[in-house]
């Protein structure tokens, strides 16, 4: 193992300690998932919205523009991508498929990840008390719930016991670095030192101890801030995680899915660019103060005050989420359509996209690399020679 770092045990497989990160829409899809897992890394397919990569599906979504065709069109495209990950994987690491606990076809996307043979299920956005059920029927999936305290771990460890069993890794997730949506009720939360890696870590071993987990070795794995040579090994050899989870650092690598205007933004954006702001979700998001995003924020207040619920003001997935601040009227949150958002994003729109994003320092700045260059810097601090 490079730099003497003990592998990631899953499911009796030896990986390396590193996770990518799950990010829609389509951003991280066959392409990038598979590239790192001939790494021999966990590479992750974001179950949301697929049908972007898709041409004829996106022509039968509008042919039939209603809730239950874009579902069924979703998992087929669900089915190709993960198909055609493992087709590329030359047998290396593993194939997770992450899946949102805020949309509202959750259950159907995790049977579809199942049957169409992802290795792992990787799954926030909410508790994911009801995993095990739905995942029964496929006991060779690695199962990991994303939570950001020990409070959230507790709770899950204690639901998921009394169904026999035990989350095969643990994503512990920090708010305050991670881009995306992010795991606090409030704005004014993020940086709570409940949330601190060190805290979790300590608070998270105290738990397994009160529930007799303690030799069961659960795989604990730091996600937010994470793609730095330096705090990797901080997280591996000092504070006793067993891997990191890594987001933006390899949505702009040459290998990710999205557009190459959706790369630069990311890779081109300042400290100053990175906002905070309320998600249509009901959760504070992170990303990239681009048009769109500038003119929403600055008519929040206005939009807040004419919220109503009329789900004909959806653009494209009418029911995409199962809150919707838009499509709900909730005037406390988002009111826009994030699926056509992150849609316009992935298609390189700068003017119309949002695009999420950790507000740490990439590894190579402005840069887009390869995987394997940034999964070697990850492990060894070495950089390529940069052109220029």
């Amino acid at each position: 193992m490079t730099q003497n770092l003990d592998p990631l045990l899953i499911k009796n497989r030896k990986l390396l300690p590193i996770v990518q990160g799950g990010m829609g829409v389509g951003i991280s899809a066959n392409k990038l998932a598979s590239a790192v897992a001939r790494e021999n890394a966990i590479g992750t397919i974001a179950s949301i919205d697929l049908r972007h990569l898709h041409p004829d599906l996106l022509a039968k979504s509008k042919e039939i523009p209603v809730q239950e065709n874009y579902d069924i069109l979703n998992r087929i495209a669900l089915d190709r991508e993960i198909k055609a990950a493992k087709a590329q994987t030359n047998g290396q690491g593993m194939i997770a498929v992450n899946v949102m606990k805020a949309v509202s076809d959750y259950s159907a996307l995790i049977t579809q990840a199942c049957e169409s043979g992802a290795d792992a299920i990787v799954m926030g956005a909410g508790l994911p008390l009801e995993l095990p059920d739905l995942a029964a029927d496929h006991p060779d999936v690695a199962l990991f719930p994303i939570l950001s305290e020990s409070r959230g771990i507790n709770i899950v460890l204690k639901r998921w016991m009394k169904k026999n069993r035990l989350p095969d890794a643990i994503i512990i997730e920090h708010p305050n670095h991670a881009g995306g949506h992010l795991g606090s009720p409030s704005m004014t939360d993020l940086n709570n030192d409940r949330f601190s890696f060190r805290r979790v870590l300590e608070e998270t071993s105290q738990v397994f101890k009160q529930l007799g987990l303690e030799n069961e070795k659960i795989p604990l794995i730091l996600a937010g801030g994470m793609a730095n040579f330096k705090k990797i090994q901080t997280a591996l050899k000092d504070w006793g995680a067993s891997a990191v989870q890594i987001g933006t650092a390899f949505a702009v690598t040459q290998e990710g899915d999205a557009h190459i205007n959706f790369k630069k933004t990311l890779s081109e954006a300042k400290e100053e660019d990175i906002v905070e702001f309320m998600s249509v979700a009901g959760l504070p998001a992170r990303g990239i103060l681009t048009p769109f995003l500038k003119k929403y924020l600055n008519n929040e207040q206005k939009l807040q005050a004419n919220a109503k619920a009329d789900p004909r003001r959806c653009v494209q997935s009418m029911n995409c989420l199962s809150v919707c601040g838009l499509r709900d009227g909730i005037s406390k949150i988002g009111q826009f359509c994030i699926d056509q958002r992150l849609s316009d994003a992935f298609n390189g729109d700068v003017r119309k996209g949002l695009f999420f994003r950790s507000k740490d320092p990439l590894p190579f700045g402005d840069q887009i690399r390869t995987v394997y260059e940034t999964i070697q810097y990850f492990l060894t601090g070495q950089k390529p020679v940069m052109p220029g």
